[in-house]
């Protein structure tokens, strides 16, 4: 069991047909009735970075071909080869190729493909439309918009959400079982917080803790996402709220220069303790307001710690609290 932990798990429990994905059901649907008539259009898969659309696309070609799905499957990586000439080279070379099999066509896959350049997408529509007869083409994006309209208007579009918390957190139980993994419920519940419906993040975060000690817990998960628990920034705004500046000035310092935490993932946690406080719809507003104000000024450059002292400043200020 020991020598698993060598192994990425996110490679590990990949999933290898379209039935093992999880929480993407209209995805799967509407990909299942391309396996199921032996034909598909070009596609585009869009949505957030780790919610199975490299691994749908992996997935639909091995249901499509059977084991041997490899010989009539390519992928690249648009984010490193994303110029015109590949464009004119790899991809035109393998989409025109007849394939040698009684397979009616070949399956390409584009991933970031929105961070290919305007030219490189020009040269690639025309392509999709020529070779359309033996090879189809899919496009895994984050970003839809990115993607030029004539290209859009070639694919049927498919739309990947992020997994909920409670499929991440049955996963990943089921992922701790299989690799004898000792994990907290509290561990769960951080891992799929911090992911936010990542499954590649969540799984990589979970097989990392593993290594820390002999249990996951939500202390270990923290402090290797270099993340910080809720309970402090909770503690740190409760401080400011009550009029102690100087207190909850401290408890940041604390954070920002003893825990080593980004200033930016401690506005992040404010931000979402904000919102899960008792406060008055306007109060909550208005802390939001300054917030974002704060976050603004150090984008632009200014120091995080006088940024962040003087939004507690602010928020001291106001002498606010929970109400009903």
């Amino acid at each position: 069991m020991a020598e698993a932990k060598h192994v990425m798990w996110t490679e590990k429990y990949r999933p290898r047909t379209l039935d093992e994905i999880r929480d993407q059901v209209e995805v799967v649907s509407r990909l299942k009735k391309f396996v199921e008539e032996k034909s598909m259009p070009h596609c585009l898969f869009a949505g957030p970075p780790g919610t199975g659309k490299t691994t749908a696309a992996l997935c639909l070609a091995h249901d499509l071909f059977g084991e041997r799905f490899m010989d009539l499957f390519m992928e690249l990586n648009a984010s490193d080869e994303r110029g015109i000439d590949v464009i004119r080279t790899t991809v035109k070379e393998f989409a025109r190729a007849a394939t040698i099999s009684e397979a009616p066509f070949k399956i390409l896959v584009l991933d970031e493909a929105d961070n290919m350049t305007g030219d490189a997408q020009q040269a690639l529509r025309r392509t999709m439309e020529r070779y359309t007869d033996t090879c189809r083409f899919i496009l895994c994006c984050n970003y839809s918009s990115k993607i030029i309209e004539p290209i859009q208007s070639r694919c049927a579009i498919f739309r990947f959400s992020p997994l909920k918390e409670e499929e991440v957190k049955d996963f990943l139980g089921w992922i701790a079982q299989k690799e004898g993994v000792k994990i907290t419920d509290g561990g769960l519940a951080a891992i799929a917080r911090i992911s936010e419906g990542d499954l590649r993040k969540a799984i990589n975060l979970l097989q990392a803790s593993s290594t820390l000690k002999g249990e996951v817990d939500e202390d270990s998960v923290y402090r290797l996402a270099g993340r910080i628990e809720p309970r402090y920034a909770k503690e740190v705004l409760e401080l400011a709220m009550k009029g102690n500046f100087s207190e909850s000035r401290k408890r940041l310092r604390a954070l920002l220069l003893e825990k080593g935490l980004s200033p930016l993932d401690v506005i992040r946690q404010f931000h979402s303790e904000i919102f899960l406080s008792e406060l008055q719809e306007r109060d909550k507003v208005l802390l939001a307001e300054m917030l974002g104000e704060a976050d603004f000024r150090i984008s632009q450059g200014g120091d995080p710690e006088v940024q962040m002292s003087a939004f507690l400043a602010k928020l001291a200020s106001l002498s606010l609290g929970p109400r009903g």
